[in-house]
């Protein structure tokens, strides 16, 4: 068997009982197919890069699990004629993988700024270094 991992795109408005009832779906997938569940994550609602089907918005769902090549063929096919999954993506993965948990955005720009200030450092001592 080979891990995979699926990120799924459901829509937005779903409540709690239809949620469950996708997510309970899709773990049924993968027992059937024998393949061993590792995880399954709720992202939460975030923004699309461009609506699809004129919603700006989508839920997403992190799922992890090791299958066969058949069982992710199944899989794709049942989140394709979902009416409530809206995109999907699997990936072999090549080795075990951490996923981090979903970190609020305003975190994730300050790191980003604050990633930013070494590099800059760097960059003026190296300048400095070759114009003496």
């Amino acid at each position: 068997m080979r891990m995979y991992e699926t990120i799924y795109i459901v829509q937005p408005d779903l409540g709690d009982e239809e949620l469950k009832a996708l997510s309970a779906k899709v773990q049924e997938i993968i027992a059937a197919g024998k393949g061993d569940f590792k995880r399954l994550e709720d992202w939460g609602v975030r923004k699309l890069a461009y609506p699809i089907n004129k919603n700006p918005r989508g839920r997403y769902f992190y799922l992890r699990f090791d299958a066969d090549a058949a069982l992710i063929a199944e899989l794709e096919r049942r989140l394709r004629l979902d009416d409530k999954v809206v995109r999907y993506q699997s990936v072999k993965l090549e080795q075990e993988v951490v996923v981090p948990a979903a970190a609020p955005v305003k975190a994730a720009e300050e790191g980003a700024e604050e990633a930013a200030a070494p590099a800059e450092a760097a960059a003026e001592a190296a300048e400095t270094t070759t114009e003496g």
